[in-house]
């Protein structure tokens, strides 16, 4: 798995406050409390300033899982190389 992994997973842990036991790799919207609308928008504007990437209103719409999000941020990342 690329490097994105490891500081996505910070972000994760961070931004929804999460105890540092969390199994964050198979984590998925509204699997916790704290991921809910209000937590996704926080997670996703801390992703955004750690990666410096924007996520367009689809995308903000799919991040259902910490798998995805590692897939569009490697993604996003791509086309701005």
């Amino acid at each position: 798995m690329s490097d994105v992994a490891p500081k996505l997973r910070a972000v994760f842990v961070e931004a929804l406050d999460l105890d540092g036991d969390v199994d964050v790799e198979n984590l998925k919207y509204r699997d916790i409390e704290a991921w809910d609308s209000v937590g996704h928008m926080a997670l996703i504007a801390a992703v955004e300033d750690e990666f410096d990437v924007e996520f367009d209103t689809d995308q903000v719409i799919d991040m259902s899982s910490f798998k995805v999000a590692v897939d569009m941020v490697i993604e996003l990342q791509s086309k701005n190389d």
